[in-house]
Protein backbone atom coordinates (compact mmCIF):
# COMPACT_ATOMS: atom_id res chain seq x y z
CA UNK A 1 0.00 0.00 0.00
CA UNK A 2 2.66 2.20 -1.16
CA UNK A 3 1.46 6.13 -0.85
CA UNK A 4 -1.67 5.10 1.53
CA UNK A 5 -1.95 6.65 4.69
CA UNK A 6 -4.31 4.44 7.34
CA UNK A 7 -6.66 6.74 9.50
CA UNK A 8 -7.58 5.67 12.77
CA UNK A 9 -10.16 7.50 14.63
CA UNK A 10 -9.11 8.69 18.46
CA UNK A 11 -10.26 10.87 20.86
CA UNK A 12 -7.33 13.82 20.10
CA UNK A 13 -7.53 13.94 16.99
CA UNK A 14 -10.92 14.34 16.92
CA UNK A 15 -10.74 17.30 19.86
CA UNK A 16 -8.39 19.12 17.98
CA UNK A 17 -10.68 19.12 14.44
CA UNK A 18 -13.82 20.24 16.55
CA UNK A 19 -11.72 22.88 18.60
CA UNK A 20 -10.80 23.84 14.98
CA UNK A 21 -14.13 23.65 13.20
CA UNK A 22 -15.98 25.40 15.52
CA UNK A 23 -17.42 28.43 15.33
CA UNK A 24 -20.35 30.39 17.28
CA UNK A 25 -23.31 28.22 18.24
CA UNK A 26 -23.54 24.76 16.98
CA UNK A 27 -21.49 23.93 14.22
CA UNK A 28 -23.17 23.08 11.14
CA UNK A 29 -23.11 19.37 10.98
CA UNK A 30 -25.95 19.17 8.33
CA UNK A 31 -23.78 20.24 5.87
CA UNK A 32 -20.78 18.37 6.37
CA UNK A 33 -20.23 15.02 4.62
CA UNK A 34 -16.96 13.91 4.91
CA UNK A 35 -15.35 10.28 4.16
CA UNK A 36 -16.11 7.88 7.24
CA UNK A 37 -12.77 6.86 9.12
CA UNK A 38 -14.48 3.97 11.08
CA UNK A 39 -15.87 3.64 14.76
CA UNK A 40 -14.73 5.37 17.80
CA UNK A 41 -15.07 3.47 20.94
CA UNK A 42 -17.05 6.09 22.26
CA UNK A 43 -20.43 5.19 23.91
CA UNK A 44 -23.58 7.56 25.26
CA UNK A 45 -25.73 5.57 27.94
CA UNK A 46 -29.33 5.90 28.49
CA UNK A 47 -28.43 8.22 31.73
CA UNK A 48 -26.37 10.54 29.13
CA UNK A 49 -23.24 9.27 30.34
CA UNK A 50 -20.36 9.34 27.72
CA UNK A 51 -17.78 6.87 27.70
CA UNK A 52 -14.29 6.75 25.70
CA UNK A 53 -12.81 3.25 25.68
CA UNK A 54 -15.03 1.94 28.43
CA UNK A 55 -14.28 4.72 30.99
CA UNK A 56 -16.69 7.85 31.81
CA UNK A 57 -15.57 11.34 30.11
CA UNK A 58 -15.63 13.56 33.51
CA UNK A 59 -14.86 16.80 31.88
CA UNK A 60 -18.51 17.97 31.29
CA UNK A 61 -16.62 20.95 28.48
CA UNK A 62 -15.61 17.82 26.32
CA UNK A 63 -18.85 15.88 26.42
CA UNK A 64 -20.56 19.45 25.08
CA UNK A 65 -18.34 19.72 22.85
CA UNK A 66 -18.70 16.03 21.34
CA UNK A 67 -22.16 16.70 21.70
CA UNK A 68 -22.47 19.70 19.45
CA UNK A 69 -20.83 17.66 16.61
CA UNK A 70 -23.49 14.43 17.07
CA UNK A 71 -25.29 13.89 13.84
CA UNK A 72 -27.73 10.94 13.24
CA UNK A 73 -28.37 9.26 9.62
CA UNK A 74 -30.23 6.07 9.07
CA UNK A 75 -30.39 5.27 12.76
CA UNK A 76 -26.89 5.24 13.45
CA UNK A 77 -24.44 8.10 15.32
CA UNK A 78 -21.80 9.37 13.95
CA UNK A 79 -19.26 12.61 15.47
CA UNK A 80 -18.56 14.63 11.95
CA UNK A 81 -16.36 17.37 11.42
CA UNK A 82 -15.58 19.25 7.86
CA UNK A 83 -12.90 16.30 7.02
CA UNK A 84 -13.90 13.01 9.25
CA UNK A 85 -16.87 11.22 10.38
CA UNK A 86 -16.77 8.46 13.07
CA UNK A 87 -19.32 5.73 14.40
CA UNK A 88 -20.20 6.10 18.08
CA UNK A 89 -22.96 3.76 20.00
CA UNK A 90 -25.95 5.31 21.22
CA UNK A 91 -28.08 3.40 24.09
CA UNK A 92 -31.21 5.08 23.84
CA UNK A 93 -31.31 8.78 23.08
CA UNK A 94 -28.21 11.06 22.94
CA UNK A 95 -29.46 13.66 25.62
CA UNK A 96 -31.37 13.77 28.47
CA UNK A 97 -33.82 16.62 29.05
CA UNK A 98 -33.00 17.11 32.68
CA UNK A 99 -35.80 19.90 33.25
CA UNK A 100 -38.25 22.25 31.66
CA UNK A 101 -39.68 25.43 32.49
CA UNK A 102 -43.65 25.79 31.64
CA UNK A 103 -44.89 29.40 30.64
CA UNK A 104 -48.75 29.85 29.93
CA UNK A 105 -51.91 27.94 30.45
CA UNK A 106 -53.55 25.27 28.81
CA UNK A 107 -53.16 25.84 24.34
CA UNK A 108 -51.03 28.79 25.27
CA UNK A 109 -48.45 27.15 27.30
CA UNK A 110 -44.77 26.43 26.48
CA UNK A 111 -42.76 23.93 28.09
CA UNK A 112 -38.82 24.74 27.48
CA UNK A 113 -36.59 22.02 27.95
CA UNK A 114 -33.21 22.01 28.82
CA UNK A 115 -30.30 19.12 28.34
CA UNK A 116 -27.45 17.52 30.47
CA UNK A 117 -25.32 19.60 27.86
CA UNK A 118 -27.26 22.62 27.87
CA UNK A 119 -29.74 22.44 24.75
CA UNK A 120 -32.43 24.33 25.22
CA UNK A 121 -35.61 23.60 22.93
CA UNK A 122 -39.58 24.93 23.26
CA UNK A 123 -41.83 21.85 22.83
CA UNK A 124 -43.81 22.42 20.12
CA UNK A 125 -43.65 21.65 16.17
CA UNK A 126 -40.24 22.04 15.66
CA UNK A 127 -39.38 20.19 19.13
CA UNK A 128 -42.37 17.24 19.34
CA UNK A 129 -42.65 15.19 22.70
CA UNK A 130 -43.32 11.42 21.82
CA UNK A 131 -43.96 8.69 24.50
CA UNK A 132 -42.92 5.17 24.16
CA UNK A 133 -44.44 2.35 26.05
CA UNK A 134 -42.70 -1.21 26.83
CA UNK A 135 -44.73 -3.70 24.89
CA UNK A 136 -44.26 -6.21 28.03
CA UNK A 137 -44.46 -3.35 30.96
CA UNK A 138 -45.87 -0.67 29.89
CA UNK A 139 -43.61 1.97 31.35
CA UNK A 140 -43.18 5.10 29.67
CA UNK A 141 -40.08 6.49 27.80
CA UNK A 142 -40.67 9.90 26.82
CA UNK A 143 -38.68 12.06 24.37
CA UNK A 144 -38.04 15.49 22.70
CA UNK A 145 -36.65 15.89 19.57
CA UNK A 146 -33.90 18.58 20.43
CA UNK A 147 -32.33 19.21 16.73
CA UNK A 148 -31.73 17.71 13.67
CA UNK A 149 -32.73 14.39 14.01
CA UNK A 150 -31.40 14.03 18.25
CA UNK A 151 -34.15 13.23 20.72
CA UNK A 152 -33.47 13.89 24.76
CA UNK A 153 -34.96 11.44 26.95
CA UNK A 154 -37.05 12.86 29.04
CA UNK A 155 -35.92 12.37 33.13
CA UNK A 156 -38.16 10.77 35.49
CA UNK A 157 -38.19 14.02 38.07
CA UNK A 158 -39.39 16.04 34.72
CA UNK A 159 -41.85 13.49 33.34
CA UNK A 160 -43.70 13.28 36.73
CA UNK A 161 -44.27 17.32 36.44
CA UNK A 162 -44.73 17.15 32.78
CA UNK A 163 -47.79 14.39 33.55
CA UNK A 164 -49.10 17.14 36.23
CA UNK A 165 -49.53 19.09 33.44
CA UNK A 166 -51.73 16.74 31.30
CA UNK A 167 -55.00 17.26 30.54
CA UNK A 168 -58.06 15.43 28.58
CA UNK A 169 -58.33 16.09 24.53
CA UNK A 170 -60.72 13.59 23.19
CA UNK A 171 -59.24 10.48 23.65
CA UNK A 172 -55.86 11.12 24.51
CA UNK A 173 -54.29 12.59 28.22
CA UNK A 174 -51.32 14.95 27.28
CA UNK A 175 -49.62 18.55 27.25
CA UNK A 176 -49.75 21.51 24.93
CA UNK A 177 -46.66 23.39 24.31
CA UNK A 178 -46.20 26.03 21.35
CA UNK A 179 -49.76 25.52 19.84
CA UNK A 180 -49.65 21.81 19.72
CA UNK A 181 -51.32 18.89 21.64
CA UNK A 182 -48.73 15.60 22.49
CA UNK A 183 -49.97 12.76 23.88
CA UNK A 184 -49.19 10.72 26.28
CA UNK A 185 -50.95 7.96 27.20
CA UNK A 186 -54.44 7.00 25.63
CA UNK A 187 -57.35 8.10 28.21
CA UNK A 188 -58.93 4.63 28.33
CA UNK A 189 -54.97 3.03 29.49
CA UNK A 190 -55.50 5.50 32.59
CA UNK A 191 -56.32 3.83 35.94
Amino acid sequence: MSGQKTVTPDAEGLVASITAAKTRGLPPVHLWNPPFCGDLDMRIARDGTWFYQGTPIGRPGLVKLFSSILKREDGKYFLVTPVEKVGITVDDAPFVAIDFEPDGEGEDQNLTFTTHVGDVAVAGPDHPIRVERDPETGEPSPYILIRANLEALIDRKSFYRLVDLCVHEGEWFGVWSGGQFFGVIPSADLP
